[in-house]
């Protein structure tokens, strides 16, 4: 099983892969002086049906909004969901097309690595030509945009190391006697980055127990991996019955989808039986974190930094 240090190469290799590429306006781009640059950022999320999980979405963008483009080198901000709603990416980069940005930073606010932060958003804006990608959003009727302001793709939430810190403050908060509880963490999941997925999980956990009295944990899944089916979360909770008397459950989950905090996490502690008065439970998510708002703010910022001082770097 891969370590978070091999999730963080993965990464790593992808944002320099995609650094490296250039969108039908990058070449154009790069001659231009550094005062002409219009730096905007672009905050990429998954995409709801639920308009709970959304609005925490636009909620980030707005709490950030103000530190990003009182810092000078950015102009504005936008929010796009991948997938189910609109404004969808390529509406974004249109926008920021008519309004003369020359450089858009996209911010993807994903959990860790997956195909949609690996492949579907670079197809989306023009970066890479994955078959499996295009052919899923054609299905999906999802618009590929390759825009004529220069792209760059900012790191992953797992980057950040936020979500250790995020999972042991709400697992504390659900605590009261942690000697005799265990930690379960329900994540949606992927299919391709399984082993990333579960070496991400696994570093949480061992954070939990170095930082806290909380010394056992588990996982499940929620989405398409459990075919959205609350049999994982049941599994994961006795799991953590077999050696402790009570268990935290706490989504790894973005925002808040009524579906999967309310329907298949809540249905999984449901089916326990007797055992769900041993389960404390509260439906939140990983948002609204300040924390997570200041790794955007200064995640955006060097962004920034190096599209300008690159600029200047280039002036005669």
């Amino acid at each position: 099983m891969k370590s978070i240090a091999s999730i963080l190469i993965i990464s790593a290799g992808l944002m320099a892969q995609l650094a490296c590429s250039s969108s039908s306006g990058e070449t154009a781009q790069t001659s231009r002086p550094a005062n002409s640059k219009k730096i905007g950022v672009l905050l990429v999320n998954h995409g709801s049906r639920s308009a709970t999980w959304r609005q925490a979405l636009l909620a980030l963008e707005e709490n950030v909004k103000d530190s990003l483009v009182g810092y000078g080198k950015i102009h504005g901000t936008k929010t796009a969901f991948m997938e189910y709603n609109e404004p969808s990416i390529a509406t974004r980069l249109k926008e920021f097309d008519a309004e003369g940005y020359t450089d858009v930073i996209i911010v993807p606010i994903f959990l860790t690595v997956s195909s949609h932060s690996f492949d579907d958003i670079p197809t989306i804006i023009g970066k890479k030509e994955d078959p499996q990608s295009l052919e899923t959003l054609k299905i999906e009727k999802i618009e590929r945009y390759t825009p004529q302001a220069a792209t760059q793709i900012a790191p992953l939430l797992d980057f950040s190391g936020m979500l250790k810190e995020n999972i042991l403050r709400r697992a504390l908060q659900l605590s009261k006697e942690p000697q005799k509880e265990g930690l379960v963490m329900i994540a949606y999941g992927d299919a391709t980055y399984m082993k990333e997925w579960s070496a991400l999980l696994h570093d949480v956990g061992a954070y939990v127990k170095q930082h806290s009295a909380i010394d056992a944990y588990s996982f499940g899944w929620c989405g398409h991996v459990a075919h959205y089916n609350p049999d994982s979360t049941t599994v994961a909770i006795k799991r953590v019955f077999t050696q402790k008397e009570k268990a935290l459950v706490v989504p790894v989950l973005v925002a808040h989808d009524e579906m999967f905090q309310v329907k298949i996490i809540g249905d999984g502690i449901a089916k326990t039986g007797k055992r769900q008065q041993d389960v404390a439970y509260v439906a939140d998510s990983i948002l609204p974190d300040k924390n997570i708002e200041r790794w955007v703010i200064r995640i955006a910022r060097e962004h920034a930094d190096k599209l300008v001082n690159n600029s200047q770097a280039q002036l005669p």
